[in-house]
């Protein structure tokens, strides 16, 4: 048990999972989080600061250097939402139809995110991966280098769901004074299951799953081939 209080809102290391032919997902490899800060604490023992830090913050969310830039990670943004269609927001009642949304137009961003965290981890370092609450854009991005992994669908969403656990400190920090995050929906602070159970079927369902899914959207085999050697032990 870490003797560090944690500090960074919604923050786990999300290895130790069981993947592809009953192989563990390495620990220490893929961190998940809020918006953190350079002084945030995080347990005993993780790799910090990581390696590689996958910002997935909209530039109205930030207005300079990543926080996290003073400790000397490599920092890749990839703006989730900023493919979709001006306005998305009109005609997007619910965070089930967000995260559609998200597959149906950030494919290529994913692509790249899955590649920056194999090559990474195939270097031994750990990767970081935040939005604002760690919830949404991360859920999606980490629950897809999950399945990739071949965790089963049921960790997955349990992984996804346990930021039930961290809404109050992620709801401070994003109010906390000098806080430049927009005002968010109440209906988008909820951490809904069938959100991510979304997700998960539009994966499994697309011919072939998940592998399939990530080459229509531009991925390779050897990037996936990569991440699994890197990974599971």
């Amino acid at each position: 048990m870490s003797r560090v209080s944690v500090t960074l809102p919604n923050f786990r290391d999300v290895g130790g999972v069981v993947g592809h032919d009953g192989a563990t997902v390495r620990t220490g490899l893929l961190l998940r989080s809020g918006v953190p800060e350079p002084t945030d604490t995080v347990p005993d023992g993780t790799p910090w600061p990581p390696a590689l830090v996958v910002d997935l913050r909209s530039s109205m969310e930030h207005g300079g250097p990543h926080p996290l830039a003073p400790l000397g990670p490599r920092v890749v943004t990839l703006s989730l939402l900023s493919s979709l269609a001006p306005g998305w927001h009109e005609d997007t009642p619910t965070l089930t139809h967000l995260y559609g949304k998200v597959l149906d137009t950030a494919g290529p961003l994913l692509v790249q995110l899955v590649d920056e965290v194999a090559s990474t981890a195939a270097e031994g370092g750990a990767s970081l991966v935040h939005c604002a609450a760690g919830k949404d854009r991360t859920g999606i991005s980490v629950a897809l280098l999950l399945r990739l992994l071949g965790v089963p669908r049921d960790d997955v969403a349990a992984d996804y769901m346990l930021t039930e656990h961290a809404t109050a400190a992620i709801d401070a920090r994003l109010r906390a004074p000098g806080s430049d995050h927009p005002p968010v929906p109440a209906a988008f602070l909820t951490v809904p299951r069938e959100a991510i159970e979304h997700v998960l079927d539009r994966w499994q369902q697309h011919p072939g799953g998940v592998d399939a899914w990530f080459a229509a959207v531009g991925g390779d085999a050897g990037t996936v081939e990569r991440l699994r050697t890197a990974f599971l032990a």
